[in-house]
Order: structure tokens, then sequence, then C-alpha cells
């Protein structure tokens, strides 16, 4: 059975929308008190969130190229949820939410990426077809 590629977006598209959203809102308003001041805790919040924003134009336009690199930024993400859930006892809900959100942007970017770039022709040529096209231009 061939999943549509746009399937593949709304997956990558929500699931975005969501983590941006959840990561402030775990964060600033569900996150055990820590004993470090409100400012501290605003600042590292918009630290938390600001790598997610880079890649918004291209994933709201749709991008392909975007949604490929974003899956680097989505892999911090990914450790940090990871990293809660084992470290953090009292925030293991909210660590399983945020590792649920990342992985399905990661695997609706990726499959999103590659499905959209065949249909585009945007695809990586072969080494070998490259390294003969090469050689056929000096020989000439």
């Amino acid at each position: 059975m061939k999943i549509p590629t746009n399937i593949y977006r709304k997956l990558a598209l929500v699931s975005y929308l969501l983590l941006l959203v959840w990561v402030p809102v775990w964060h600033l308003l569900l996150a055990t008190p820590t004993g470090r001041s409100e400012q501290f805790e605003i600042l590292l919040t918009i630290a938390w969130t600001i790598p997610l924003l880079f890649p918004m134009a291209g994933i709201l336009r749709g991008k392909p190229y975007t949604h490929a690199w974003a899956n680097f930024i989505v892999m911090f993400y990914i450790i940090h949820g990871l990293t809660s859930f084992y470290a953090v006892a009292d925030e293991r809900y909210y660590a399983l939410i945020e590792i649920v959100l990342s992985f399905a942007m990661f695997i609706g970017c990726s499959f999103y990426a590659r499905l959209r770039g065949k249909e585009l022709g945007l695809s990586i040529p072969k080494l070998k077809d490259e390294m003969a096209k090469e050689k056929a231009s000096f020989e000439k």
C-alpha cells in the first residue's frame, strides 16, 4: 500500500506545529518548579523554542529541502525527550508527548522530503553516473 505524499506532509506539518506549541507549554506551565528565577525559566524556554522557528517558512510552504534539514533540528527534541523521560520521573508523560511529536515530525519530514523530491526530480544522482558523465565530457 502506497501512502500519498500529502499524508506525510500533513503528518510533518501537524506534528511540527504541535511541537512548537508543546515545548513552551511544557516548560512554562507544566514543568516542576526548579527554584530558578522566572526570568531564567522564560529565557530557557525561548532558547528551546527558537530552533523550531528556523524551518517554519519552508515547512509551511511544503519545501522538501527544508523538511529534510529540519530533521537535524528535531533530533535535539528527540534527545531531550528521551533524556527527560529517563531523568525526570515527575515529567515522564510530558517527555513522552515530546518524543511522540518529535518522532512523528521526523517520520513525516523524512518521507515527505524523499517522495516530494522524487516527484520534482530533485534526487541526488549516483556517483557512478556522475563519474561517467564527467569522463565522457573530458573525452570529447
